[in-house]
């Protein structure tokens, strides 16, 4: 996955991407790499001398983490853009040839690109204080105890422990091994798990999705193979936007059209009219620097960093700025259940022994399988609350083998040697995977499932070896153990919300297809009763897209169907976004449009998901959905107001050039009609509150309403001078005209103004009329009058440029409908 950054100039730039870095480091084999001999493994861990010693040596992993750019890339970003580059020089030129008021417009953008940088990194800090909030801490064995340290605390040689979830923050050797299974795609690209033993290599960017184990830290800092990968990964990236690809899409045109229009004007301006020179360089300028929508790219970036900086205080680190933007896009939510619809916590409500078990000696079997396990799972530390390993007759008992749980197998096990010498094996999780199709047990087992309780099933297994091939098929079946599940308290209110934004949901998990669609019911989703086992899922990707369409619950989803899933439905052309918050959920995260991850669940989901909702709340979403259609509303809004200008300045300056007149404005004269019908209200606007669904194809929109209302409005002003040219006459005439012109262009853009603030609150009318007194006042007061060189002369022209601009604003009012019945809002 390429990410490429926009700069402030509204140019892409390439950013990190995975697979250009593994390319570049091609002489490290991430699978096979030339290691050292293993060191020896020493069970106790570095003493806290020896981990002295190696800070000491500088022998720490102290790759920095950064969570966004720098206070000096920030700056680098927002001052040095082409924009800035052109309009720099202009300000220096105005600096020498003309007075202080027509060279304002540079100063302008001094104050716009302070805010951008004050802005961002404001979000810079509410990134960092978020990331290491959220930053998992691994746990390491020093002086024969296990502490949680933080990443940067690692040294070489360091013991580090490892669980299922859990990310290999370094390079190393494994050194203790439990049915240790290790991912390895973020570095491969093979999602098939790597099974790990005593001496093989760990890839720092790996995670366990099965088992346990330790390792020694064996490179640690820059010199860890994907260190510089993961800082890389971190940092302020931005990736696929459609705003910032549609705003770098509509800035490369003007910079097309606006290099041979001001190339003709200087040439009009400088040598065909023969004025005083330094009048004609300063109305040349005045041409030039309204073509360039200085702005948005500005207040794109401000919008972003404060929705970041709003849903930080929500306790959502958005790890990627654009995330935003896209889950506001999103038309599917892909929930993992456990986690995100119910809490993490279960209870025992009930076991039914089968068969004629007897029930005390099945909950001393379950009792040792909680003690066999020393990363439980949900279920399994269910089952330890219920009956913990201190009670009676459980140091009687002696494990000998266990199998942890694996999404792809979907039980666990353990093998004991009873109290009375006897050896067993046994087997704990789904029924319909360890019972046979048509065994008596799965009718009672269905009932207990659309009633919204989890039922895992006690097997004996038929020999003594847990992984062997026949182990779960020739299970006995045992017991029954019932699980409730703990259900979010707000997870139906954020389902509703979805559904009414039309916002479809999909619940996909590992569970049982109609418990999982009780427990959906329960919260109220639509389409809760229509549910699939994923085991009957076509494998065509067409075929499972339809599937994922007519149903809302899938259960017995494997982690590689969960992606296919992601893949069918992006196929169909539906944005998703996937939510979850365990190691199974990490492939789908990765390939969806939008990843959302648990603050507390796995380090793995946390460091491939865009969005952490750190409280841990699925309720915080709709606030991003909210916060991302503010973003996406207002800067449609505001985008039309900047090139609307950018419109009206470039066909007056090609007028100008065809009828060979001088032109109209001064560069004080369009810094005050920007200031007052864009700079100031866009800043407001771009703030706002907007609910107002996210609509694709951001360029068209804007550029439908952008042209018309630009031609519209120059059509309008150039009429007003021409017949403000045949009206005066004699010295002073040119200011004269000046003025009656710049009367018509504000009322206009006024007006555009007026139609973009729909709908009308009391601020945005409060906004409008506030820009319009401003005006006025400007006309009014003799000083701000020889400032501006503003001096309406007589009645009859100001009253004629009135006139047109009524009937322009009648125009528009015309056009806007037109152009949204004809092409929709």
């Amino acid at each position: 996955m390429t990410q490429r950054a926009l700069d402030s100039s509204g140019e892409q730039t390439p950013g990190p991407s995975r697979p250009a870095m593994i390319d570049a480091g091609a002489e490290l084999d991430p699978v096979h790499p030339m290691e050292p001999p293993p060191p020896p493994h020493r069970p106790d861990g570095l003493s806290t001398a020896e981990v002295a010693e190696r800070v000491a040596r500088g022998e720490v992993n102290d790759v920095p983490v950064r969570s966004s750019r720098s206070l000096a890339e920030i700056v680098r970003a927002n001052v040095l853009t082409r924009f800035n580059l052109i309009i720099g020089v202009l300000w220096v030129i105005m600096l020498f040839v003309a007075p202080i008021q027509d060279s304002l417009f540079g100063f302008v953008i001094v104050a716009n690109t302070g805010i951008g940088i004050i802005q961002e990194w404001r979000a810079k800090k509410t990134l960092d204080s978020l990331a290491v909030i959220g930053e998992a801490k691994p746990t390491v064995r020093r002086d024969g105890a296990a502490a949680e340290i933080s990443t940067s605390e690692i040294v070489l040689g360091d013991l580090v422990e490892l669980g299922p979830g859990d990310r290999v923050v370094v390079d190393g050797t494994v050194a203790e091994a439990d049915s240790l299974e290790i991912d390895e795609s973020l570095l491969t690209g093979e999602a098939d798990p790597v099974i790990k033993r005593p001496g093989d290599p760990v890839m720092s960017g790996s995670f366990v999705v099965a088992g346990g184990g330790a390792f020694t830290a064996t490179k640690v800092g820059r010199e860890a193979y994907a260190a510089q990968l993961a800082e890389e990964a971190s940092r302020f990236t931005l990736v696929h936007s459609e705003l910032r690809s549609g705003i770098s899409t509509i800035l490369k045109y003007v910079t097309w059209m606006m290099v041979p229009t001001a190339i003709g004007l200087i040439i009009s301006q400088l040598v065909v009219k023969d004025n005083n020179v330094k009048d004609s360089v300063a109305r040349t300028v005045g041409g030039i620097v309204p073509m360039i929508p200085e702005g948005l790219v500005l207040l794109t970036s401000v919008a972003f960093a404060i929705g970041v900086v709003r849903l930080g205080r929500k306790q959502c680190l958005v790890q990627e700025l654009p995330a935003i933007e896209g889950l506001a896009r999103v038309d599917v939510v892909c929930l993992d259940k456990t986690g995100t619809l119910t809490e993490g916590g279960m209870d025992v409500t009930e076991v039914r022994p089968l068969h004629g078990s007897d029930e005390a000696y099945v909950r001393q079997v379950l009792r040792m399988l909680g003690s066999s396990d020393p990363r439980p799972n949900a279920s399994l530390q269910a089952i330890i609350d219920a009956y913990p390993a201190d009670a009676d007759g459980a140091e009687s008992w002696t494990v000998t083998d266990a199998m942890p749980f694996s999404s792809a197998r979907k039980y666990s096990g353990a093998a004991f040697a009873e109290a009375d010498g006897t050896a067993s094996a046994w087997l704990l999780g789904a029924p319909d995977v360890l019972l046979s199709e048509g065994d008596a047990a799965l009718a009672e087992i269905e009932q207990l499932n659309e009633q919204g309780l989890r039922v895992l099933l006690l097997a004996r297994a038929r020999g003594e070896e847990l992984d062997a091939p026949g182990a779960a098929s020739g299970a006995a079946p045992t017991a029954l153990v019932v699980l409730e599940q703990r259900l979010r308290p707000d997870a139906g209110a954020t389902l509703a919300y979805f559904a009414d934004q039309n916002v479809a949901t999909k619940v996909i998990s590992g569970d049982n297809a109609v418990s999982v669609g009780a427990v959906a019911g329960k919260l109220g989703l639509a389409g809760a009763e229509n549910t699939l086992d994923a085991r009957r899922l076509p494998t065509d990707p067409d075929e499972m897209a339809t599937a994922m369409e007519q149903n809302a619950v899938f259960g017995r989803v494997t982690p590689q169907q969960k992606r296919d899933m992601v893949a069918a439905l992006q196929s169909r052309g539906h944005t998703v976004a996937m939510t979850g918050d365990g190691v199974n959920d990490v492939l789908a995260l990765k390939d969806a449009d939008i990843g959302v991850s648990m603050g507390s669940g796995s380090e793995a989901t946390r460091a491939v998901a865009q969005i952490v909702l750190l409280n841990n709340s699925f309720a915080t979403l709709p606030s991003v959905v909210a916060e991302g259609r503010r973003v996406i509303g207002n800067i449609t809004r505001v985008a039309t107001l900047f090139l609307t200008k950018t419109v009206y300045s470039v066909l007056l300056a090609i007028l100008v050039v065809c009828t060979q007149v001088e032109y109209p404005f001064l560069p004080r004269h369009l810094t005050l009609l920007a200031t007052l019908t864009i700079g100031v209200p866009a800043f407001f606007l771009a703030l706002a509150p907007n609910k107002e669904r996210a609509q694709p194809h951001f360029v068209r929109r804007v550029m439908r309403y952008a042209i018309p209302s630009g031609v519209i409005a120059a059509a309008a002003t150039f009429t007003t001078y021409l017949v403000a040219r045949h009206h005066y006459s004699g010295e002073g005439a040119l200011d004269a005209e000046t003025s009656a012109a710049t009367l018509t262009l504000f009322l206009v853009a006024m007006w555009v103004l007026a139609i973009i603030a729909r709908p009308y609150t009391w601020w945005r009318i409060g906004l409008v009329a506030a820009m319009g007194l401003g005006f006025l006042i400007v006309l009014v007061v003799p000083w701000l009058q020889d400032f501006f060189a503003l001096k309406l002369v007589g009645t009859t022209m100001p009253w004629t440029a009135v006139a047109i601009a009524v009937a322009a604003a009648a125009l528009l009012e015309f056009v806007w409908r037109w152009v949204g019945r004809r092409f929709g809002a």
